[in-house]
Parts: C-alpha cells; structure tokens; sequence
C-alpha cells in the first residue's frame, strides 16, 4: 500500500492532453474591479490562455527574460471549474450539472505585457509557460462543493497573506458564467475556467507587490487545498 509519505511529487490534476481550452474571467470580483479602478463589467470579461501555460500544483513558476526586464509580475488566486461533459446553450439554473468538480489556480499575470507592452493583449501578459499552476486536485461538485459561491479564496507570498475574500464577491457566479460561455458554444470536458481573482493582487497596492525571483506564492480555496509555487527567473532566448 502507498502511503502519502511515497509521494515524490504531486503532479497536474489533468495533462495537457486533457484540456482543450482554458478560459478565463477578468474583472469578476466586486472589491478587484474597485481597486483596479475599473467599473464593474456588464458582461464577463473573457481571454484565453493556452495549454502550455498549464502546470502542477507545486511546481515552479518560469519566468523569461522578456518578463524579468520591467516590473509588473503579479499573482491572482482562483476558483477554477472543471468541465465534466459537452455544455452548449445551458441555463443558468442547469450549468452546475456540467462542473465535474473545483481545483485552485494561479493566474500568474505581468501588468507591463498585459496593458502596455502588449497592446492590452491579456492573453500575452499572461500566457507564458507554466503560468497557470492549478490542483491540487479536482474536487467533486456533487458530493464535496455544492455551492461554489461560498468558498473562502486567498493567496500567500513568502508566507505573509496578500489576498483574502469569499466567492460570494463575484460579480458573475460560477452557474451563470457556464451559461453565459456555453450560448452557441460548446464546452468541451476536461475545459478549464479560471473564475477571476479578488482584491488584493500587487498591482492594486500602494506601493505595488511585484513578484521576484525566489518568492513562494500560495493560493488556496476552502474545500480544495493550497498550491504552492516558487518563483524562478530562467534564461530564455526571447528578445522581445
């Protein structure tokens, strides 16, 4: 028998194979869109990042050169909902049906690329390699959470709280988000949605937190558990 002390290292709750989409929300927590001085969105914000962005729940977080040259790397805690079978054209009173179940992820972001460097492209600023750490496992909708939207959410860096809040601030739930996402297109199993983060990221204080090489980020969700994620500046060939 394998006891938790075999474990060497606890990997993605699904391979890239399994994923075909990760979506994502911008802007979906109340007290986040107030102090990023935005109002709040009429409809969900939505941008994709691919699947290479996807890593294990306690690996390292790469950075390339391109990211390292100007500050602005900033962590934001989510509730990610797994997609468990073929979602088009679903109610909102319906949506929960189609969750398999709930993980914690990182959105790992770097404002510079984000809103400057890259146009306002948030799929950039965010889309690099490893930049969307998620577990540490997948935690079952219909017998663990059944409400999604009364969940504690936070994140740690170096061990000091940075972000705390509850579900309940989004501005679109996990049911109508679903819905919203599935009219006239169809969510596929294994697809991610990363929810959107709270108040409280680096770029929101005053002075801003900015990620460095060697910082230790923990994101947890209440009922799921914590990822826990160094940091690390990498060489690359980029000279973007």
């Amino acid at each position: 028998m394998t006891s938790f002390s075999d474990v060497r290292l606890l990997l993605s709750p699904l391979s890239r194979d399994d994923v075909r989409t990760v979506r994502c929300l911008g802007l979906n927590y109340a007290a986040h869109a107030k102090e990023s001085g935005m109002p709040e969105p009429t409809y969900p914000v939505l941008f994709y990042k691919p699947t290479t962005s996807l890593s294990g729940p306690f690996d390292p977080i790469p950075i390339p050169t391109p990211a390292q040259q100007v500050d602005g790397l900033d962590y934001e805690c989510e509730l990610v909902a797994v997609i468990g079978k073929d979602c088009r054209d679903v109610s909102e009173e319906r949506a929960l049906g189609y969750v398999m179940g709930y993980s914690v992820g990182n959105d790992i972001s770097h404002r510079e690329w984000q809103l400057k460097r890259g146009g306002g492209q948030w799929g950039l600023g965010k889309g690099f390699d490893g930049w969307a750490p998620f577990g540490p496992g997948i935690v079952s909708a219909e017998r663990v959470i059944k409400d999604p939207q009364a969940l504690k959410i936070g994140t740690k860096v170096n061990g000091e709280v940075v972000q705390a809040s509850e579900t309940k601030d989004m501005i679109f739930g996990v049911a109508k988000t679903i819905s919203f996402l599935s009219q006239g297109t169809t969510l596929m199993p294994g697809d991610l949605i990363f929810t959107g983060t709270p108040q409280g990221v680096g770029g929101g204080r005053k002075p801003p937190l900015w990620l460095r090489d060697g910082d230790v980020v923990e994101v947890s969700l209440e009922g799921v558990g914590t990822c826990v994620n160094k940091v690390e500046w990498v060489k690359s060939r980029s000279k973007l």
